[in-house]
């Protein structure tokens, strides 16, 4: 038997899963009020761009996207905390590592997916394609 599957010399009262019986009051897991704060965010962080939206509050359009982009994103972090538990301690940090790894990813599939598609209108729009024609045409 390997070291780790042993069991301990007697005498050491030792279990392995002991450090674990208080884990609601270790960073990373939630009580109730925790998910209640989760909740209670969340909701404030829908209502206010949907109030933006529906008031016309800010003139322009691109300036409102921007701002719910920017609570999206805020909640997205109230998410992650509040209900996913996500913090630099959870599981020694391999946990941020990976989001991170996946906001890469992520980042990488849309801005290419956004420049194919931008690319795509600029080189097949129908007024782009017809001029060469029409000034041969006219000569």
């Amino acid at each position: 038997m390997s070291e780790h599957n042993a069991h301990p010399p007697s005498g050491d009262s030792h279990d392995h899963y002991q450090g674990h019986h208080g884990e609601e009051t270790r960073p990373g897991h939630s009580t109730l009020k925790g998910y209640m704060i989760g909740f209670v965010l969340s909701v404030v962080l829908t209502a206010i761009p949907f109030w933006l939206v529906m008031a016309n509050v800010i003139e322009g359009s691109g300036l409102t996207a921007l701002v719910i982009l920017a609570f999206a994103a805020a909640q997205i972090f109230v998410h992650m905390v509040y209900f996913l538990h996500m913090s630099p301690q959870a599981e020694g940090g391999w946990n941020l590592l990976a989001l991170i790894f996946t906001l890469i990813l992520v980042f990488i599939a849309l801005a290419g997916s956004i420049w194919v598609m931008y690319n795509l209108n600029v080189n097949m729009m129908p007024g782009v394609m017809s001029e060469p024609v029409l000034e041969m045409q006219s000569q």
